[in-house]
């Protein structure tokens, strides 16, 4: 399955796979978003694969929301490789 990216308002629901393949486009999707939102939540619920390029790609996006002082939340349940990079940031 291909990428789907559906938003309403900062509520943004990402569909499909997220891979070496595609990652442009959620890079296109999310550039400057924290200039537009003060806070953003995307949800991770119905991604069906994700591969270290789809990690790093959210893991980046998190790291502007910091540089920014902006908020961000991701929902679901999602990559093992995601939610192991969110725990280490939490315990370090």
């Amino acid at each position: 399955m291909d990428l789907k990216i559906t938003n309403c308002n900062n509520f943004f629901k990402i569909k499909g796979v997220l891979n070496r393949k595609n990652v442009g486009l959620f890079n296109n999707v999310f550039e400057n978003v924290f200039e537009r939102v003060n806070s953003l939540t995307i949800s991770i619920e119905e991604i069906e694969n994700m591969d270290r390029y789809g990690v790093s790609a959210l893991t980046e996006l998190h790291k502007q929301s910091l540089a920014m002082n902006k908020s961000m939340a991701i929902i679901g349940n999602g990559s093992k490789d995601l939610y192991d990079y969110f725990k280490s940031q939490v315990a370090a």
